[in-house]
């Protein structure tokens, strides 16, 4: 048998603290890397284990690439928007960050929170406005969809939205002339026309308000948020959905209510008619009924003057070419929020009714009923028009 001397048996000791702090070394090492990679590629493992929604998204996502704009990495998404330095606004949906692509348009990125929906709206977003090209529809430049999150690259409108242009408490100075809301209206209308008409498919939007309608540094309007977005074939336009959707105050009585028909094309022209409506109401003078406001339909009101050509009473009217745009922008939305889908006008028939001279417009049949209770509308108590024929 060897005996192991002392010295000898120093030298094992020394040799095996080494072998073992250099195995640890490397295991520390290797961990690092590991960790590092694992934060890419192992978390989106578990992101997709975690996601029941994920493998349906990337099978759309591949089947869709033919269409779909640009893919960016959240990595993009932080440079571009310069860690998310700039924000322009939030929603229940997520945070809308101002950003700059390499070429230095500017752009804004909506980041969308983890619990928005199922990934029914992120793809709803890509498949709708992918298939569009219209002055009046916002540009989709790209998105991210990673395990960091998923974010949607849209044009940057300079003007923002035009829920800010509606409400009295604006300053004089903020207010839009008649004649630019003219405008606004008669862009609006024909970006409609283009979802309901132009494309290879009929997209209907379902959720116009004045948040979705953005204004350009020319005010040219864009609509924008396709997140509940329905796509159909153009020879169709009656969809089935299981519950309503859309805005509170917006929303067509047949979208809640299948006693009013089914949901089509027409819902999207009842919520363009409430915007409208709720422009021109917002401008409205205050001393209007003093007394009674609370009793006070403004449709009635409005439809009372019109029918004996009285004056309408509505702010910022300064010679009779705002008369005219005023007086042909109230009658066109009370076409519009008629009751009953068939008796309101397509699209292409708003547009061209808002071409036309006054003098060439029939003002509706007076028959109200009262959904206040369910639409929530701002107008005190708002009413819509029923039993009316085009």
């Amino acid at each position: 048998m060897f005996q192991i001397t002392g010295n000898a048996k120093g030298h094992i000791i020394i040799v095996a603290v080494a072998i073992t702090a250099t195995g640890i070394g490397v295991s520390v090492i290797l961990a690092l890397y590991y960790k590092k990679r694992l934060s890419s590629v192992d978390s989106m493992v578990f992101w997709k284990k975690k996601t029941k929604n994920y493998r349906n998204i990337e099978a759309f996502l591949r089947n869709f690439r033919s269409l779909a704009p640009k893919r960016y990495s959240f990595s993009d998404i932080k440079r571009m928007t310069n860690s998310f330095k700039h924000k322009l606004g939030q929603g229940g949906y997520g945070g809308v960050y101002k950003g700059k692509l390499i070429d230095e348009r500017n752009v804004a990125v909506k980041v969308l929170n983890d619990s928005t929906g199922n990934g029914k709206e992120f793809i709803n977003e890509i498949a709708s406005i992918s298939r569009t090209s219209h002055l009046n529809i916002v540009c989709l430049f790209g998105y991210c969809f990673e395990s960091q999150g998923r974010a949607l690259i849209y044009g940057f409108v300079s003007n923002g939205s035009l829920e800010k242009f509606i409400y009295e408490q604006n300053p004089r100075d903020k207010q839009l002339k008649w004649e630019k809301l003219h405008q606004i209206f008669q862009g609006r209308a024909r970006g409609l026309e283009y979802l309901h008409r132009g494309c290879s498919t009929r997209i209907l939007h379902l959720d116009i308000k004045p948040h979705n309608i953005l204004l350009d540094e020319d005010f040219h309007p864009k609509i924008s948020d396709f997140g509940i977005a329905k796509i159909c074939p153009r020879k169709d336009s009656i969809i089935s959905i299981t519950c309503a959707r859309g805005t509170v105050g917006y929303i067509a009585p047949e979208v809640f209510c299948r006693y009013f028909e089914e949901v089509s094309h027409k819902s999207d022209v009842y919520s363009y008619g409430m915007i409208v409506l709720e422009m021109t109401g917002g401008r409205k003078n205050l001393d209007v009924g003093i007394g009674r406001t609370s009793e006070i339909y403004f449709p009635h009101w409005i439809f009372e003057r019109l029918e004996v050509d009285e004056e309408l009473g509505l702010q910022g009217i300064e010679n009779e070419e705002d008369n005219e745009c005023a007086r042909k922008m109230i009658i066109v939305s009370l076409w519009c929020i008629q009751t009953n889908p068939s008796n309101r006008p397509a699209m292409d028939r708003v547009v061209e009714m808002l071409e036309r001279r006054l003098r060439f417009f029939t003002i509706p049949t007076q028959a109200f009923l009262n959904i206040s209770k369910f639409t929530g509308s701002r107008f005190c108590k708002f009413t819509i028009m029923v039993n009316c024929t085009l």
